[in-house]
């Protein structure tokens, strides 16, 4: 980044030709030795910040929601981090290696202009995910002041912005232009937000986790809940399609990656931060979900418990003056203390929302902006164009149902990152033995220049199976479930195994590239 890495630093390990070329820039270049700081410390961080957020804690709930028990859940989203956090771990290692970012790093398997594809994929999702967590962070500022300040929501009533009500358009640009102001502070402003974000959230869920579990004299019904399926078989319908969605919920990560831990001080600390700080955090956090919603199930009662699994929505009852149905009193009878309470869990909220947004889908996209045309597009121009995205594709409408959310989004995206994530893992791992040349990948001329024909065709047949089960999913087609129905819901796994195994045979039968 322009204010962590001068252009100077940055060409200090290449050769002096590169500074000319049309691939490079100080964003995309890789980052000097001196300058790889992040700690094991850092890398937990920056995982247990990210998961810390309102769609982790909803994760188990939409789990028990179709079925499973707490349990059940638990072990599903468990199970679903180990996965991904093997692609992740593979990923990462060239990045810390060689100090080079995503974009960078896909110039080796999918040549320099082809490297563009997965790029442009991974950062059409991201801005879609961007503009998701905005939208949650933004009603979550809307039902806090609505709570305090009922007329709120009667504001400009019958006017619309883009499909949102006028206050919830309010909350949802603000909530961009936090986002956006500290993207253009650059990386190290990311890493100072990630590392004092982390344990503050923390530390906040535990405090609401404590008060709940304490008011209602227990943790609540939920932990008897038997599971709804009667049979192995009735278990493994709804299991895989979850399994898939968890790995799918991170499976934008498992690309990008190097992103981060091109900013690592070697692999030890980048590997134990990471396995350190995702499938625990995963799980820990979704567990508290679990126990703050079954523990508030008995102490709000006259509440539709389905809503309770949002702790937005618990934490409105807290701050809001009026009592919650069935109760003759608010939960919090001092106003003073009411709004106290709401300015702490409005900040809570918003930190944990900003600090996975922008870790998770502002950096990848302003990479992958930044490699369409290094010379044009800085990493900030291409965080701002990740914003603008993130409105117009208005993600609003992807969490209108579950179906949407995890079938078609989830699941959707899963089909077209999973044969990526085989592509480069084979090509690092197998193919050049951890091995790059690190100047040519700044070489439009080099030996990975323009399209690797390999990698292009294994991506399209990694995804070409997947892509009725997801028209039927959308409701783009219709008609009698069928095979492609079936493996739909296999689609990371298969387009990842496909791809992995077709690049790797064709590489082998094509002239030598590289």
């Amino acid at each position: 980044m322009n204010d962590l890495i001068s252009a100077k630093e940055a060409l200090a390990d290449l050769p002096a030709d590169i500074a000319d070329s049309p691939l490079f820039n100080a964003d995309l270049a890789p980052v000097p030795l001196a300058r790889r700081n992040w700690t094991t410390y850092n890398f937990a961080a920056l995982w247990i910040s990210m998961a810390h957020c309102i769609p982790t804690y909803m994760m188990a709930g939409g789990l028990v929601a179709v079925g499973m028990n707490w349990w059940q859940a638990l072990l599903t989203i468990g199970l679903g981090n180990v996965i991904v956090l093997v692609p992740i771990l593979l990923n990462a290692h060239p990045g810390t290696k060689y100090g080079i970012p995503f974009p960078v790093l896909a110039r080796s398997s999918f040549g320099t202009k082809g490297a563009n594809i997965p790029a442009v994929l991974r950062a059409i999702v991201a801005c879609g995910w961007f503009g998701i967590q905005t939208f949650i962070g933004g009603e979550a500022v809307k039902t806090f002041v609505e709570a305090l300040w009922p007329g709120y929501a009667t504001l400009a009533q019958g006017v619309s912005f883009l499909g949102l009500s006028v206050p919830s358009a309010i909350t949802f640009l603000i909530f961009w232009a936090l986002n956006i102001f500290i993207i253009l502070r650059g990386m190290n402003a990311v890493r100072v937000f990630e590392n004092w974000a982390a344990p503050l959230v923390l530390v906040m869920a535990a405090a609401l986790l404590i008060w709940v579990v304490d008011r209602a004299g227990g943790v609540g019904p939920m932990l008897q809940q038997p599971s709804r399926f009667g049979s192995v078989g009735e278990f493994w319908k709804v299991f895989i399609p979850s399994l898939t969605g968890m790995v799918g919920f991170w499976a934008t990560l498992s690309l990008n990656i190097p992103d981060f831990t091109r900013f690592g001080k070697g692999q030890r600390e980048q590997m134990l931060g990471q396995t350190l700080g995702l499938p625990t955090t995963m799980v820990v956090f979704s567990a508290m979900g679990v126990v703050i919603t079954s523990a508030a199930q008995s102490l709000l009662r006259g509440v539709d418990a389905s809503k309770l699994w949002d702790p937005v929505v618990i934490l409105s009852h807290l701050t809001s003056p009026l009592p919650p149905p069935g109760m003759e009193l608010p939960l919090i009878e001092s106003a003073g203390v009411r709004l106290l309470v709401a300015i702490i869990a409005l900040f809570g909220v918003a930190v944990a929302t900003i600090s996975v947004n922008i870790a998770a889908n502002v950096v990848s996209p302003a990479n992958d902006f930044a490699n369409l045309a290094p010379r044009l597009i800085s990493f900030k121009m291409g965080g701002v164009i990740t914003g603008v995205l993130g409105i117009l594709m208005m993600p609003w409408k992807f969490l209108a149902t579950a179906d949407t959310y995890i079938f078609n989004w989830l699941i959707g995206y899963s089909a077209l990152l999973g044969p990526i994530a085989g592509i480069m893992v084979m090509d690092y791992w197998v193919l050049r033995k951890q091995e790059l040349d690190v100047a040519e990948l700044y070489r439009p001329r080099g030996k990975y220049a323009g399209f690797n024909p390999a990698a292009i065709v294994a991506l399209v047949i990694g995804v070409l199976p997947n892509v009725p089960g997801f028209l039927k999913s959308a409701g783009f087609i219709t008609g009698e479930r069928n095979f492609f129905d079936e493996i739909y819901v296999y689609a990371w796994f298969l387009g990842f195994g496909l791809s992995a195994a077709l690049y790797v045979g064709l590489m082998k039968a094509m002239p030598k590239r590289a």
